[in-house]
């Protein structure tokens, strides 16, 4: 039982051993020996009263456990990093930094396209950008070591603040010689017998795509799990699958050598942009909320969604075609 505050020397010696992947790798980074590394972590062992690692000789790798307490930890030192630059910043009496987290498909899509929209005058003197899970992100925004979180729907949490909730289609992406590229529309009927790249179930994707499949009394030949867009239209270039992804990773990061093509049924990507409730926000972090906005519009068939009935009252055109 722990009765007392961890150190957080101990916590950063683990997430640099798990990152980097070995302890002489681990001390290298952080500037101590390998004994201290190596204690440092048998003592937060004992202190949190289970195995962090699985150790075998020079070669190491997390527990069950410790993978679950890694994402914890590295969301505290998040936060801490956030906070020592904060302080910085009101020593020099300089710009505020900004810290976005987000999952991330929209991490690596959305909130790029939207900080190039901001004012120069606007513009942080730093900004932090930190992609994560969904579960994260929440945490990140209400323990206010984030000012803005962009997180998929739905979200089952009620004290969020809401600006915004936006959806895109889902669309399929093939190698660029794959025979399907000519179809011009993927339906359901164009992935029996092939193999499909999508996320692992529990995912709402994979939920719907089954559905969809099953309304059609369709069997997909195969599935192969990934746990990020971009690593899905990377092996559908490899010609090892169609990839069902969100329209948003495409359209940020074009990939050569693919085919993007429109799904004939609806799978939505929907997400929300939240802050921390009845905190006052920063001039440039409501610019942000707006110029995200913006760069989502800018994506083809985008919706922006009301945040109580998750109607469609305004859309941008659709537009797809060969990458």
């Amino acid at each position: 039982m722990i009765d007392s505050y961890l150190d957080t020397r101990q916590l950063e010696a683990f997430v640099a051993v798990i990152s980097i992947g070995s302890m002489t790798g681990a001390a290298k980074a952080l500037g101590k020996s390998q004994p201290v590394i190596s204690r440092l972590i048998q003592d937060l062992e004992k202190d949190i009263g289970f195995t962090l690692l699985h150790r075998n000789g020079p070669r190491i790798s997390p527990t069950a456990q410790g993978i679950a307490f890694f994402s914890k930890v590295e969301l505290l030192l998040g936060g801490l990093r956030t906070i020592s630059q904060s302080c910085r910043h009101i020593e020099k009496a300089a710009g505020r930094a900004m810290e976005i987290t987000a999952v991330p498909e929209l991490a690596a899509s959305l909130a790029p396209l939207a900080l190039a929209r901001l004012p120069e005058p606007l513009f942080p003197n730093e900004v932090h950008i930190r992609s994560t899970n969904c579960e994260n992100v929440i945490a990140a925004v209400l323990a206010r070591t984030a000012d803005i979180g962009l997180v998929t729907l739905p979200v089952d949490h009620a004290g969020l603040e809401t600006h915004w909730i936006g959806e895109v289609s889902h669309v399929a992406v093939l190698r660029h010689d794959d025979p399907l590229v000519h179809a011009g529309l993927l339906t359901p009927q164009h992935l029996a017998g092939r193999s499909v790249i999508v996320p692992a179930r529990p995912h709402p994707l994979r939920v719907e795509l089954e559905q969809s499949m099953g309304a059609e009394s369709v069997e997909i030949g195969g599935i192969l799990n990934s746990s990020s867009a971009h690593t899905s239209i990377a092996m559908a270039r490899a010609g090892l699958g169609i990839a069902i992804v969100e329209s948003t990773s495409i359209r940020a990061l074009p990939i050569r050598d693919i085919a993007v093509l429109p799904l004939s049924f609806h799978i939505p990507f929907r997400w929300a942009v939240v802050t921390a409730p009845g905190h006052p926000l920063h001039t440039n972090v409501l610019q942000l909320i707006d110029a995200l906005e913006q760069a989502a519009f800018a994506l083809p068939d985008f919706c922006k969604l009301n945040s109580s009935t998750q109607h469609r009252p305004e859309k941008s055109e659709p537009a797809f075609e060969e990458a």
